[in-house]
């Protein structure tokens, strides 16, 4: 029988995975540090970042479902609202699953179980019917076959975030990446990402992911040269530029000096990319305006290791105890001040 298919605003093509966890100092020896596995994957923290503003009907994110998921993380997902995740069996496999190696503060990531991707043709199989938004995390050569699938689906234009998958943010990939780049609407890597993708000197300043905006959108960034870059800049801010419009610098919602607020940084930028998503339809496509979501999703995401924890009463919803709204406010009129 058919699955019923329902229209979305938000979805992602990220993966969900489950993190494993070893810790040791710098010569390699064991800590004794002990950290549950953890739900994660890029698309995990993009559809929460979306979550953040928009109901859980709204979004929606395949999660393949081995034979050993958890109970705990099934439950901790559906807390968020059932309908947002598209829950794929996956009988004769396990979840996805990495592992995350710190030796001091250097983190290795390796896959321990095969990859099961996610392509804008599966998305009927799970009930769900040309969204909106569509986000994906991946290779340019991937983005590519991504967007050739959404042009053979008649009557299916959604807005394409993309986010470039680190390993491929290197010079050998940016004629790749120009190809694919007319069909994006949002072009989103991290400063180092893009500044290495370009083959310019690192660490990342103002001036040079700058210079970097300007060059991308000089290779021509969606239909009609009508696409945006954002390129997520950690504690710097992010930088949003379009051609129609000049570029501007909306700042972190936590700062460097905000130390004991930034717990775990992993996940931000996917958050930040879903919160973008979320602020887009909020703003009415203002993406300004959308960073400004973008980075308040980031906030939350950033004070805990894991998911951050949402609280629905009296209608209301607080996300680890605060007010995402009271947060975007802020970083407005810090935003007004600064131009000021």
């Amino acid at each position: 029988m058919a699955e019923e298919q329902r229209s979305v605003y938000f979805v992602t093509l990220g993966m969900f995975i489950i993190d494993e966890f070893t810790f040791a100092d710098e010569d390699g020896i064991p800590t004794g540090k002990d950290v549950s596995p953890q739900e994660s994957g890029g698309g995990t923290y993009a559809a929460i970042g979306s979550r953040i503003w928009l109901p859980a009907e709204q979004n929606a994110m395949v999660v393949d479902k081995g034979k050993d998921f958890p109970e705990e993380i099934e439950k901790q997902l559906l807390g968020y609202g059932r309908a947002m995740w598209a829950f794929r069996q996956q009988p004769a496999s396990g979840t996805t699953r990495a592992l995350n190696s710190y030796l001091g503060e250097h983190r290795n990531f390796e896959y321990l179980t095969p990859r099961i991707r996610i392509t804008p043709k599966d998305l009927p199989s799970v009930g769900i019917s040309k969204p909106a938004t569509l986000h994906f995390i991946c290779s340019p050569a991937r983005a590519s076959e991504i967007v050739s699938e959404v042009e053979q689906v008649e009557g299916w234009s959604p807005t394409m975030i993309y986010e470039p998958i680190p390993d491929r943010c290197i010079p050998e990939e940016l004629q790749a990446l120009r190809r694919v780049l007319h069909a994006i609407s949002i072009l989103s890597p991290n400063a180092e990402e893009a500044l290495s993708m370009l083959s310019m000197p690192l660490p990342p300043s103002k001036a040079a992911i700058e210079q970097a905006a300007d060059t991308f959108l000089g290779f021509g960034v969606g239909p009609e040269d009508t696409g945006s870059v954002v390129i997520r800049s950690g504690g710097l801010g992010a930088y949003v530029k379009s051609r129609s419009r000049v570029g501007e610098w909306v700042e972190a919602y936590w700062s460097e000096k905000d130390e004991r607020k930034i717990v775990d940084v992993t996940g931000a930028g996917n958050s930040f990319l879903g919160g973008l998503a979320a602020g887009l339809l909020l703003s009415k496509g203002d993406v300004l305006e959308a960073a400004y979501y973008a980075s308040v999703s980031a906030s939350f995401v950033i004070e805990q290791q894991g998911l951050p924890t949402l609280l629905e009463k009296d209608g209301g919803a607080s996300w680890n105890g605060d007010s995402p709204q009271r947060r975007v406010d802020e970083l407005r009129s810090r935003h007004k001040r600064t131009d000021n």
